[in-house]
């Protein structure tokens, strides 16, 4: 069932989120401020119910693909039906985080999580059925393997580390990394997240990410209502954060629609919705 934000239960998470929001940017927690991130915020334009958002979303245009660790559901954008669905062994399948949709292939970052030693794969479906196609085992995991986006021809990943529970020995929230991998998922490049982000994500990390038509990498944590805008540097080794957008959605994979620049999908776990948001302008980074 299809349905607007504006006098759902939704709508008055989106009053609670903007409030909160407020007050964040208010500087309540000070550590969290970057001094040349801005604060702004995303409004929600469409939700559709769905089952299985509990992890996350992906968008080819015309559909939403709602994630639940071992299982996967497509459905139609235009009747909000149902159209193919995959339900996958919880043993083989524990934890699949993130999808992406790459030409006829849903393509999905799937982890161990919560058990270590942390080792990810990448999951490759059929869009169109989600019949399951192939596993391709990393060749090295720097982190839990929470998120797997394409851009000009690259894979981008992100690696997340914990405070407590799925993290290892000796590392913590600041050893998440975000990499950019080859056609074999081995990694090239690889960046840490500036430490303005990484006290709003404490003590959970990244789980979502995504190219916004800006250019600019849009990341999303575990549970805050909220989504980092950063920006890869021409030099160094710590992304650029330029500013954060008070979402109606607490966390989880993101995923921007194909068909529509500007519109993020995310997932409300409570409400068992995905969400469409409309990105404001992000203004340019002062000098």
């Amino acid at each position: 069932m299809d349905r607007h934000v504006q006098g759902g239960r939704t709508g008055r998470r989106l009053g609670l989120c903007l409030a909160g929001a407020g007050l964040i940017a208010a500087g309540i927690p000070a550590l969290a401020k970057a001094p040349d991130a801005v604060m702004l915020y995303a409004l929600p334009e469409r939700t559709l119910a769905a089952e299985e958002a509990r992890q996350g979303v992906a968008s080819d245009g015309a559909h939403i693909y709602a994630i639940d660790n071992s299982r996967i559901t497509r459905y139609a954008l235009d009747s909000g039906a149902r159209v193919a669905e995959f339900s996958g062994d919880p043993h083989a399948f524990p934890h699949i985080n993130s999808c992406t949709v790459a030409a006829a292939e849903l393509v999905c970052a799937a982890s161990n999580y919560p058990a270590v030693p942390q080792t990810g794969t990448v999951e490759f479906f059929d869009a169109a059925s989600l019949r399951h196609l192939r596993s391709v085992a990393l060749p090295a995991n720097p982190g839990s393997f929470t998120a797997l986006i394409r851009r000009d021809g690259r894979w981008w990943a992100s690696f997340a580390q914990y405070d407590g529970k799925g993290g290892v020995p000796g590392k913590d929230h600041r050893d998440t990394l975000i990499a950019e991998l080859d056609g074999n998922f081995a990694v090239t490049r690889r960046w840490t997240l500036p430490a303005s982000v990484l006290a709003r994500i404490a003590p959970r990390s990244v789980s979502g990410l995504g190219w916004g038509a800006d250019g600019r990498l849009y990341a999303s944590g575990h549970d805050k209502p909220e989504v980092y805008v950063l920006e890869v540097p021409a030099h160094g080794t710590v992304l650029r954060h330029v500013a954060t957008i008070a979402t109606a959605t607490f966390g989880q994979a993101i995923d921007f629609d194909p068909a529509q620049p500007g519109l993020l999908w995310s997932i409300d776990r409570q409400s068992r919705t995905v969400v469409a948001s409309r990105i404001p302008p992000i203004p340019a980074p002062k000098d």
